[in-house]
């Protein structure tokens, strides 16, 4: 078995302050860190992943405290937020403070923070001044990694890990942010294991008039309609498909011939469906198949599987629904 570049916390600190990228686990998924207050190090964050310079980056931190240094604008509503969901799968996009490196807000005035939820990190960021960029350690657009291996399997001996077994959630953060209209309104730019239920509770318990919606921003990242795509195609069909009589279709849509489809049946529990996703995904093209067909069931389009159905209808090469 190929042994992993694994290192301490010790060894990650040391390379982030000088300059490097680290492999940093998560209770999401694993992120490629790079310090904020080191320009190779978000450059290299980038040229690492090949991802284009548009894609806003979210920063780790371990406390509110850090947090607050990165935004011009943290309010009472942010501080609930942070205290009931924090550490955890919860990005909030903020009004960013004036020393914030463009590189990591794509220039734009609002920067995205978190605090996740992992032993070995929080240690991690409480040695580190400022914060640590991290987006997921994998290429751009392709399978987040949920385990160590799966970033090794990504970029080889070139980016130290810190390995910190599985990743509990699975899939990435919710991202939202604070916005004032005619009044306050959440707006859930990316779902995530935190839906808008979640917020409309905590709000209702506060007696706090916040509308909660979905939207879509370039203040996000994981904004584009191709994304998390594995190395075979993915195609979501639905009950009346059958390979044996439909694969023509399918090969004249997508210009190839399969010979070994994978049937691919999620867990109908939501949080360990969230958990293996990824994983799943890597693991069918492991073992040889050459597509992935993933029949739609219809609590695929419910509230508690937002995060997950905005994950598949990305990482998809051909809707047959």
């Amino acid at each position: 078995m190929t042994k992993l570049p694994l290192i301490s916390i010790t060894e990650a600190k040391d390379k982030l302050l000088s300059g490097e990228v680290v492999a940093i686990p998560t209770e999401t998924v694993y992120g490629l860190g790079g310090w904020i207050n080191s320009e190779a190090g978000l450059h290299k964050i980038f040229s690492t992943k090949e991802r284009p310079f548009f894609d806003p980056l979210i920063v780790h931190v371990d406390t509110v405290e850090k947090a607050k240094k990165l935004t011009s604008d943290w309010t009472e509503i942010h501080e609930l937020l942070a205290i009931s969901f924090w550490p955890g799968p919860l990005t909030m996009i903020l009004p960013k403070a004036g020393h914030v490196n463009p590189l990591i807000t794509s220039g734009l005035d609002s920067v995205g923070v978190r605090c996740p939820y992992h032993k070995l990190t929080l240690e991690l960021l409480s040695q580190i001044e400022g914060g640590v960029a991290a987006p997921s350690a994998n290429k751009f657009g392709k399978t987040s990694p949920t385990n160590a291996q799966h970033v090794f399997e990504e970029f080889g001996n070139s980016v130290s890990i810190i390995d910190g077994g599985q990743c509990d959630v699975g899939i990435e953060s919710t991202v939202v942010g604070l916005v004032k209209e005619d009044n306050w309104k959440l707006k859930i730019y990316r779902p995530g294991h935190l839906t808008k239920k979640h917020f409309d509770n905590l709000f209702a318990i506060h007696d706090l008039g916040i509308e909660v919606l979905y939207a879509q921003s370039p203040v996000a990242p994981g904004q584009l309609k191709h994304h998390y795509m594995p190395k075979i195609p993915l195609i979501l069909t639905g009950d009346d498909f059958n390979w044996d009589k439909d694969k023509g279709e399918v090969e004249a849509a997508l210009k190839t011939k399969f010979n070994t489809p994978a049937h691919w049946k999620l867990p109908q529990d939501v949080s360990l469906a969230s958990r293996v996703l990824y994983q799943n995904m890597r693991e069918f093209d492991q073992n040889g198949s050459d597509i992935i067909v993933l029949k739609v069931e219809e609590y695929f389009k419910t509230e508690e599987w937002r995060g997950i159905w905005n994950r598949l209808d990305k990482a998809k090469s051909l809707d047959l629904i």
